[in-house]
């Protein structure tokens, strides 16, 4: 009876074929959430600890995501064919290349070995993705409410090259970053101009889609430490990338964070913006050095601290209550 009890609650959980592809934004935001606490180990003399155990829950999530979305690959085909050559929720593929990216940053901490084997990996599928996607807007018939936020995750894909390439030993490295900061710097750019032209001129976002918002902060924090990381100092156009997302976020808080919005996987899109949210802040407070920006850096870490914990505590919830993958 207890074996038969054991099926059925495994069953209950639901299937494979319903795992989507955006819950690899939750590796993406616990890998920056350790890269910010590896930081903050430096600025707050905070223990290093702490990253070291935000980043083994990345991996390990990483490592029981991919097998989860290798087995629908190979059972339900069909299934991830639909997800990618859909027009909005095939921009979430763009999270797997991201989540191997800011791996090899976690993972150079302790092997530079793995560090750039992960880095060369999610280099080559982050530029094949990002062709792959501007190719297929470029056949046209888009239609125009389509231009949602999730479109910039594979320009900012291509940025985060940059992000975590800086340290690259290769004498090729130097040249693959400017590349892929050029690519996803302007397709960032042409898609958030596009996606606002949306958000004014037409119906505002589905409620599934809301968290989402949080997404048009990344070009510019992103684009901070690609950008910072090539130059290899902070100057003033940094300063501009840095204050603007800043602003946005503030902006866009309020409009996403909301208990009129329904919680679910999609909610992740939150966690990795607010990771280089995070990051760009301390970063940018260690240059300065100005106490209120130490301040504001510390409240954001804190803050993209408490969201994430929040975020894996309620996803743990509806996956053992059967609500995550029962389609």
């Amino acid at each position: 009876m207890q074996t038969l009890a054991a099926v059925q609650k495994q069953r209950s959980i639901g299937s494979v074929q319903f795992l989507p592809v955006n819950l690899f934004g939750a590796v993406m935001g616990i890998s920056g959430l350790s890269l910010a606490w590896r930081q903050a180990s430096k600025l707050f003399g905070t223990s290093p600890v702490i990253a070291d155990i935000i980043g083994i829950v990345a991996v390990l999530m990483f490592i029981v995501l991919s097998i989860g979305y290798i087995s629908k690959w190979v059972l339900y085909p069909q299934k991830v064919v639909g997800e990618f050559t859909h027009p909005i929720s095939g921009n979430f593929f763009g999270t797997i290349t991201i989540a191997i990216l800011l791996l090899s940053s976690v993972l150079g901490t302790y092997s530079q070995l793995l560090g750039q084997a992960f880095w060369i990996f999610g280099t080559a599928t982050t530029l094949v993705l990002s062709f792959v996607f501007v190719s297929r807007l470029l056949k046209g018939n888009q239609e125009p409410g389509n231009a949602v936020p999730p479109w910039l995750i594979p320009g900012v894909a291509t940025i985060d090259v940059s992000v975590a390439g800086g340290t690259m030993p290769f004498p090729w490295a130097h040249e693959i970053n400017l590349l892929s900061l050029a690519i996803g710097g302007i397709v960032a750019l042409v898609f958030f101009t596009l996606i606002v032209s949306r958000l004014i001129h037409q119906a505002p976002l589905p409620a599934g889609l809301t968290p989402s918002l949080i997404i048009m902060i990344a070009p510019f924090e992103v684009g901070f430490l690609g950008y910072t990381n090539i130059m290899q100092r902070i100057d003033q156009f940094a300063s501009i990338l840095f204050y603007f997302g800043l602003f946005l976020f503030m902006v866009l808080f309020f409009k996403v964070f909301k208990k009129s919005v329904p919680f679910g996987a999609s909610w992740w899109a939150v966690s990795f913006p607010m990771a280089a949210l995070s990051n760009a802040a301390l970063k940018y407070a260690m240059f300065v050095q100005s106490w209120l920006l130490i301040a504001i850096a510390a409240v954001i870490l804190a803050l993209v601290s408490f969201v994430l914990i929040v975020l894996f505590i309620r996803t743990l919830n509806i996956l053992f209550n059967g609500k995550l993958l029962n389609g």
